[in-house]
């Protein structure tokens, strides 16, 4: 696993500290796409310039990209990954770390990306409201991407247990890189593949 692209059914199922974790089994470099994506004031980037600035990313040998950013972005990210790992965990799982995580933030006014903060209103309140859009997309990408992901080579992690697994054999692989010559297949490390 040199270039690893990590998806979620749902907001809070835990991108962004997986992908930190795994760049830093890894030692490449961990890019987040919301930190391109939304610019000073909450301000998107249209299609064309988030595949100006994620192109070069994707261009480079060894990286962990949280999200793929698919309907701006199209397979950019997944196509360049040699390994999707695919964070399916169920709700009682995701939901309360979406509300204590959303939570600290709004209290501590922690900034996230280009000087931006989530607010108690953006988070529950409105069409693009964090919640309604976590709600609204889990069922759906649970039922469509074992079709879109199907071409690729996936690791679907279902419970914390299984993303501990898989983050403690690749801490194994690499310690152990120097001496195994082929590279083991997330199915080899214990992880089912959808």
């Amino acid at each position: 696993m040199q270039r690893v692209a990590i998806v979620a059914t749902a907001s809070g199922c835990g991108k962004t500290t997986v992908g930190r974790s795994l760049a830093a089994i890894l030692g490449v470099p961990f890019v987040e796409l919301d930190a391109i994506h939304w610019q000073a004031g909450w301000r998107e980037l249209d299609a064309d310039d988030l595949r100006r600035r994620v192109a070069p990313l994707v261009a480079r040998d060894a990286w962990v990209i949280d999200g793929s950013y698919r309907g701006k972005l199209g397979d950019l990210v997944l196509e360049a990954a040699d390994t999707v790992v695919w964070l399916d965990l169920p709700r009682r799982v995701w939901l309360p770390r979406l509300v204590v995580r959303t939570l600290r933030r709004v209290i501590l006014r922690e900034v996230l990306w280009n000087g931006n903060r989530e607010s108690f209103w953006n988070a529950l309140v409105g069409f693009d409201s964090l919640f309604r859009y976590a709600l609204a997309n889990e069922r759906p990408r649970r039922h469509r991407y074992p079709r879109e992901l199907a071409r690729y080579r996936v690791a679907r992690l279902r419970s914390p247990a299984e993303v501990e697994a898989f983050l403690r054999s690749a801490r194994r692989r690499e310690r152990s890189s120097a001496t195994q010559a082929a590279p083991r297949s997330p199915s080899q490390m214990g992880v089912r593949t959808t």
